[in-house]
């Protein structure tokens, strides 16, 4: 069967709970389960409004998953293609990560952003790490754009390590690491990314 059975909902929302929420679509409830980021989004009960829907069709049940937007709907369909990943922790890193929080998490390798969601231990976040680091360079960090990944996961460390040796620490240095690295993408050599990224710190 195909699994976009129900690809959107326009409705009134009945109901918002912590991880679902109930959409009356001319009088059906439909039970849809999201993230946290796209459960905020939405107006509080009675507005309406309109939820983007991926269905996943098992044996005993068809489920509702919704997005706020079309990014986070294509990063939970590449999320779910990796092994022990399923539609729960999905949902869990996208509550906890932005598309743009994760096109930067895979393009520098920060394992450490992974780990910190629930459901993602040390070897599932280097099989996230490793699975989707080439395939992700293409997926949108917002709707409507797409992000190039850092042009390594080599480069951008060593310049965040050159920066931490002369002083800067660490949460602040790379995330103005990540951003030159994926402006620049290609032409992002290491002594580029130190460069410019002192020349942003001293600001």
């Amino acid at each position: 069967m195909d699994g976009s059975v129900i690809a959107l909902l326009t409705g009134r929302v009945e109901s918002l709970e912590a991880d679902r929420c109930i959409i009356d679509v001319g009088g059906v409830g439909y039970l849809v389960q999201a993230s946290t980021r796209t459960l905020a989004a939405l107006e509080r009960p009675p507005a309406v409004a309109r939820v983007l829907v991926e269905t996943v069709v098992r044996e005993d049940a068809i489920l509702l998953y919704g997005f706020a937007e079309s990014a986070e709907r294509d990063w939970f369909r590449l999320l779910t293609t990796v092994q022990g990943v399923g539609a729960k922790v999905a949902l869990a890193i996208l509550s906890a990560l932005s598309p743009r929080d994760l096109v930067s998490a895979i393009g520098t390798g920060d394992r450490a952003a992974l780990t910190r969601v629930t459901g993602v231990g040390p070897k599932l976040a280097v099989r996230l790490l490793t699975e989707l680091r080439e395939r992700a360079g293409g997926m949108p960090a917002t709707a409507g754009s797409v992000v190039p990944l850092a042009p390594s996961v080599g480069v951008a460390s060593d310049a965040v390590s050159a920066l931490g040796n002369l002083g800067y620490r660490r949460q602040e240095a790379q995330p103005v690491v990540e951003r030159i690295a994926a402006r620049l993408g290609d032409a992002a050599s290491l002594d580029v990314l130190i460069r410019e990224s002192l020349r942003e710190l001293a600001r």
